[in-house]
């Protein structure tokens, strides 16, 4: 069982940044955020591209890898089923 701390509250966004786009890369593997992922992989490094800071790589929960473009991934549709959790 994962021992990060729970959540104080969730947002939903209406507009896309940077911070709907990072939300939706963990999401889309199956994790809540960063936090979340790095608690349950055990590891303190997440693949990023280096001209913009977006995940590059990310590891699901069975072991399969998803990968992401340079550019945006998260579809308007998709920003209002994206979660921000704050703690």
């Amino acid at each position: 069982m994962p021992s990060i701390s729970p959540s104080t509250s969730v947002v939903r966004p209406t507009h896309w940044d940077v911070g709907v786009e990072e939300a939706y890369r963990f999401q889309q593997a199956g994790y809540r955020d960063e936090a979340e992922y790095r608690d349950v992989q055990k590891t303190d490094h997440v693949d990023r591209w280096p001209h913009n800071g977006f995940v590059k790589k990310l590891v699901r929960r069975d072991g399969c890898y998803y990968y992401y473009d340079r550019t945006r991934e998260c579809p308007d549709k998709q920003i209002i089923r994206t979660k921000l959790y704050a703690y």
